[in-house]
């Protein structure tokens, strides 16, 4: 049975409310939500290694998951949702180089000024791969209207309100169902 990768943001980890609510929609065993490798290059060769490993049909990012997941579907031609993504890390991360603590645990880590340098390595235009882009409008870390524009040849919904976190995510699982399923809307 094929199965739904779910790729967290900056700082986070694959426990939260969107995998929660995934895992809750689609089923424990149908959800993968591991925790990424800080650095960028980690954290690609890691999904890569699942999507290859496992039967990954669809890749469901959050912020810098977005943006990673934008790559992966670009290079294996995958469909992808994507929640207030992030559409250009090495500005917005920028201001966090150094040392953080992630959100789930408190674990410490270093964000360095190198994979600043990297995301920009990673920067694809979306052309190959599928995608269902929901975004927040009150979106208080990242501007939608760049992932608005970025998007706007493939299938882009604005919430107005709302918050980075896409707290309410519940609301548009079936949304994500016939999307996963048709690749459309």
């Amino acid at each position: 049975m094929s199965k739904i990768l779910f790729l967290h943001g900056f700082s986070s980890c694959g426990i939260g409310n969107k995998s929660t609510a995934l895992k809750a929609y689609f089923g424990t065993e149908n959800v993968i939500a591991n925790n990424l490798a800080y650095d960028p290059l980690e954290a690609i060769s890691e999904v890569e290694r699942i999507i290859k490993s496992q039967s990954i049909d669809l890749l469901v990012g959050s912020s810098l998951g977005g943006f990673y997941a934008t790559y992966l579907a670009e290079k294996y031609q995958m469909k992808a949702v994507l929640l207030n993504p992030s559409t250009q890390p090495w500005l917005t991360l920028a201001p966090y180089v150094g040392w953080q603590k992630r959100f789930c645990d408190d674990e410490v880590f270093e964000f360095k000024t190198s994979d600043i340098e990297i995301f920009k390595t990673l920067e694809v235009k979306p052309e190959k791969g599928n995608y269902l882009v929901l975004l927040q409008s009150a979106d208080e870390l990242l501007d939608y209207t760049k992932a608005q524009s970025l998007y706007n040849m493939h299938k882009v919904i604005v919430e107005y309100g709302g918050n980075h976190r896409f707290e309410n995510i519940d609301a548009y699982m079936s949304m994500i169902e016939k999307f996963r399923k048709l690749g459309t809307l």
